[in-house]
């Protein structure tokens, strides 16, 4: 679903685990890391679209995890002009997205990146909570550390800050 201003609607997803890390994964075939995140179908919540989202990326279902929090508003990336596909309509600048700040309450044995049959991505690792706003790609990294802060005060020991 893309909106009157050219954003598509999406969800991001940051999965902590007893530890306070958080779960980052490598695009497939790619050297390029990021949450899952995914697009919002029409007529689908932002919530129905996470849990989709998180059964098609990582294999968790929503008996695996809790939900925290989420961000009280949409946050909004603009994508670069070389990724902008000029001969779609509508067109597409951005993602709006709304994140959710997700718990594992399974053993981290049920993640399972093969579980679509087009799997996103095809390596997974447990990093420091500040870790992906230094690694992800340029262009997402404002949404991310804008995420992060809304999360920090219950994922982070302290709230303690980037």
């Amino acid at each position: 679903m893309i909106d009157s201003e050219g954003f598509r609607a999406n969800v991001g997803i940051v999965l902590t685990n007893d530890d306070g890390k958080v779960f980052w994964c490598r695009r497939l075939g790619m050297d390029a890391w990021q949450f899952p995140q995914g697009g919002i179908k029409k007529d689908e919540s932002a919530e129905s679209a996470m849990y989709r989202e998180l059964q098609e990326e990582t294999g968790l279902e929503s008996k695996h995890i809790e939900i925290v929090s989420a961000t009280d508003d949409w946050l909004r990336y603009w994508l670069p002009k070389r990724f902008i596909r000029r001969n779609t309509q509508p067109l597409c600048i951005g993602q709006k997205q709304i994140w959710y700040l997700l718990k594992l309450m399974a053993d981290e044995s049920c993640v399972n990146l093969a579980h679509s049959p087009k799997p996103e991505f095809d390596l997974w690792k447990w990093v420091d909570f500040w870790h992906p706003v230094e690694e992800v790609v340029s262009f997402k990294r404002n949404v991310y550390e804008q995420a992060l802060k809304q999360f920090a005060p219950f994922a982070v020991p302290d709230g303690e800050t980037a």
